[in-house]
């Protein structure tokens, strides 16, 4: 089967599965952003991302899924992989299969749903694995029974490493997996959420199990198509046509793989920069240049943007080539001024440590892999972890010397949405909050109550704000929409609250964020004009807020865009007008 037939498989199967007694048929929810709204994680590494606050019960699923069962491809990242891509196996950007359930249905179902599916594609299981038990846990005998009742008689035992998954350095759902192998290629990784980790990492039963599950596409096109790796799947075929026959295979690999995850990166709003994610992307993008720099062109990256665009647009429309070839140009152009007079200081440098190497990427703007690579011998004492830390130092000074000019002492507000590292930044991050307030009201006035707020992230740079619409807003409506908010900011409005019961918050037709899980007494904040008493703006929040709209400056839209299926994201800032930012 190629890949479009298996991800329309998957999904026509799990639309398909489930009823009232195990909480409804699988709704089929797209793929969100690589940017997550999970601060925990840089980008979005796993399909279970989008619905962690359903199993840790911040948010209601049947309220938004109208199911407690979902499923979904999600499109994934993982940096952890960089260093290793150009083997057989490794990739950093990849689409996540999985099914989900909230306490619709556990064990029994979930194992049943595996088996079915992978039979129903035309494969058969090799084997399964099961969580063999220790000290702190029980062996899972129920998956064994269920397994053997469906007739698998391979049963494998493996250990806490291997089958049972649990959240690295914070609490969370956890509970044992089972995994089912084909051609000696793990396929699924079933995971029964039944515990929850508490801080000092003691368990305790949860109320409510959920079924969390990862298949990689990658691997199953593999298995499907009978293919030795899965860079002889239909999903890389058409990038190595591009790629010059002599060329070594892992380089070839590495190509093929940077290629995807940069034209995602691109459309899901990220763009190249020294810090986060524009970090993970410009490391990308650069490798990539370096190798088209080094075959003197003879493959050109344009054409491999475009390919990713024309082999995955029809499942992830989001996908923008005007946003990826601007972006790929604005940086190809940055880099072409020091890439060869970065090669050629490399290739004189005797001896390459830690660094030596970071003042390559500082100066030049080599990526560590590059430098790693055609550094050879002399490279030898160069390690991700030592280049690492000079990065890290590097950092660290530029992020005192910033405190000591605003006088600050580290990072004084992090609420997951805000974050202000002094004083000064706090006063900006309150300004751009109380502006996301007034943006989500304005973006119902000018485009209709089908809005929706998806996620939100402010910082002292910018307010980034997610919501659900089906296209590209107009120019119109974006000055329209500008134009509202400098309207209230210019009225002077009031900012106040109210704390209420929650549903009566509800009643007052106040905004608030749907996947979010209220408590049941809630602060309900409103821009309102005290010589009128009309209310612009009501929301459901626990602030902080500026007393007065006049206080935050002149409110601007630098950018609107797409993140994923029916998603719209805005990025904006409030300039003072006394001192424009």
């Amino acid at each position: 089967m190629t890949s479009i037939e298996l991800r329309k498989a998957f999904l026509d199967f799990f639309s398909a599965k489930g009823g009232s007694a195990t909480g409804g048929k699988h709704a089929i929810v797209p793929s969100s952003s690589l940017l997550p709204d999970d601060p925990s994680v840089l980008l979005t590494s796993a399909g279970m991302q989008q619905f962690k606050p359903y199993f840790t019960g911040k948010a209601d699923a049947m309220r938004d899924f109208s199911s407690l069962n979902t499923a979904s491809i999600q499109k994934c990242f993982r940096t952890s992989d960089i260093d290793e891509v150009g083997d057989e196996t490794h990739l950093t950007f990849f689409e996540m299969m999985g099914n989900f359930s909230f306490g619709g249905y556990f064990k029994k179902e979930a194992i049943e749903y595996g088996k079915e599916f992978i039979e129903s594609i035309g494969l058969s299981i090799q084997y399964v694995t099961i969580f063999a038990g220790d000290q702190k846990t029980p062996k899972d005998e129920k998956s064994r029974k269920i397994w053997e009742s469906l007739g698998i008689s391979d049963i494998r035992e493996a250990g806490r490493d291997d089958n049972f998954w649990g959240p690295t350095g914070s609490e969370g759902p956890c509970g044992p997996t089972t995994e089912i192998y084909i051609s000696n290629t793990e396929i699924w990784n079933i995971v029964f959420n039944e515990y929850y980790c508490k801080p000092n990492g003691e368990l305790e039963k949860l109320e409510t199990p959920g079924v969390d599950t990862g298949m990689g596409l990658e691997r199953l096109a593999m298995v499907s198509q009978n293919v030795p790796t899965i860079f002889e799947t239909d999903l890389f075929k058409p990038f190595f046509q591009y790629l010059p026959q002599d060329m070594l295979m892992r380089t070839k690999r590495i190509v093929a793989d940077h290629i995807r995850g940069v034209a995602f990166l691109f459309s899901d709003g990220v763009l190249p920069s020294n810090k986060e994610q524009g970090y993970i992307l410009r490391r990308l993008l650069r490798r990539v240049m370096v190798y088209e720099h080094l075959s003197q062109k003879s493959f050109p990256l344009s054409h491999l943007l475009k390919t990713v665009v024309q082999e995955y647009s029809n499942f992830y429309r989001e996908l923008n080539l005007q946003i990826i070839e601007e972006g790929y140009i604005k940086e190809k152009e940055r880099f072409a001024r020091s890439i060869a007079r970065g090669l050629k200081i490399l290739k004189k440098e005797m001896a390459i440590d830690s660094t030596s190497a970071f003042k390559l990427y500082e100066t030049f703007g080599l990526p560590f892999e590059i430098i790693k690579e055609l550094g050879g011998e002399r490279a030898t004492q160069l390690t991700r972890s030592g280049f690492d830390e000079e990065f890290n130092r590097h950092q660290e000074r530029s992020r005192a010397g910033k405190e000591k000019k605003f006088g600050g002492h580290g990072l004084i507000l992090d609420t997951g949405e805000l974050k202000a590292a002094n004083a000064e930044e706090l006063k900006i991050v309150t300004r751009l909050h109380t502006a996301t307030h007034l943006l989500q009201a304005a973006l119902k006035k000018i485009l209709g109550d089908k809005i929706h707020q998806a996620g939100s992230d402010i910082t002292a740079e910018r307010l980034r704000f997610d919501f659900s619409f089906d296209r590209k807003l107009t120019y119109d409506e974006i000055k329209k929409i500008e134009e509202l908010i400098n309207d209230v900011i210019t009225r002077n409005l009031n900012m106040g609250f109210q704390e209420m019961p929650y549903a009566e918050a509800i009643k007052t037709g106040a905004l608030y964020f749907e996947k979010e899980k209220y408590p049941a007494t809630v602060k309900v904040y409103f821009a309102i004009d005290v010589k009128t008493g009309e209310v612009f703006s009501r929301e459901l929040c626990g602030g902080p807020h500026v007393s007065h709209t006049s206080e935050l400056g002149r409110f601007k839209i630098i950018k609107e865009e797409s993140v994923g299926a029916g998603v719209r994201r805005i990025r904006a800032v409030v300039e003072n007008l006394e001192n424009p930012r």
